[in-house]
């Protein structure tokens, strides 16, 4: 404060030379946010899991997701006596991503669609809407190669490969001191990691292939991050690694 002819007066009106001084505000730089936007791809992503879900049941599918065209042509495996003459092996490709969108039943499509709806957002705010996408498929297509690796026969369905990659993801961001989930994502790994492995009937080579492909994702978007076309092309590269990877294993 200063002592002026009238009284007690603020440094800046002081400064003003009796003046009113105008109010100071923070410079911001405009830009595209969630605060503006909201985690839009996240909530896509739950949308189409939960139509082709219902689309299952529209087009005579059950409850436990299977028994519908979209399963029997979306279900990853390489080959299988069930259903002779298809397969990854058979060069249905697209089965490496396809599966990422089918659920075994209510009960599993909600589980998974309840943890993307709690970790996905944070992850959208940091990568940006595109490059989030583009690290939920690539973390799909790497889920699907390690499910391929682990147990190639198996009939495997549901989003948690790519799910796995978003804490993948956030587990090499947080390394890095980047606390995408407030420095969470190493216990979130840990628990979820003995889940995977404790309880029969989990694809755990989905889970550990998805969550190698997003933190292979974060790791590249991270380093190159000061180059934008760099890093979402490094990014890409996991992808395509991953799909040599599941090439490999079938052929």
């Amino acid at each position: 404060m200063t002592q002026g002819p009238v009284g007690i007066r603020c440094p800046d009106h002081a400064s003003a030379g009796g003046k009113t001084a105008a109010p100071k505000r923070a410079a911001r730089t405009a830009s595209r946010s969630l605060s503006a936007y909201g985690p839009y791809v996240t909530f896509t992503l739950i949308g189409i899991n939960v139509a082709l879900f219902v689309l299952e049941l529209a087009t005579g599918g059950q409850l436990n997701g299977t028994g519908s065209w979209i399963y029997e042509k979306g279900v990853l495996f390489a080959t299988s006596p069930f259903f002779p003459g298809q397969g990854v092996a058979e060069g249905e490709w697209w089965r490496l991503i396809s599966a990422a969108f089918l659920h075994y039943g209510l009960i599993h499509l909600g589980m998974n669609m309840l943890v993307l709806w709690f970790i996905g957002p944070p992850l959208e705010e940091y990568f940006g809407h595109g490059r989030y996408l583009l690290v939920y498929l690539v973390s799909g297509l790497a889920g699907s190669a390690g499910a391929l690796i682990w147990s190639p026969n198996a009939l495997t369905v549901g989003a948690s490969g790519a799910i796995w990659g978003i804490m993948g993801a956030a587990l090499v961001l947080e390394a890095r001191k980047i606390w995408v989930f407030g420095g969470q994502a190493m216990g979130l790994v840990i628990f979820n990691l003995a889940i995977t492995f404790v309880i029969p009937g989990i694809s755990i080579g989905g889970h550990v292939g998805g969550l190698v492909g997003g933190g292979l994702c974060a790791l590249a978007f991270s380093s190159f991050r000061g180059s934008p076309v760099l890093a979402t092309l490094s990014m890409a590269a996991v992808g395509i690694a991953s799909v040599g990877l599941a090439v490999a294993q079938v052929a």
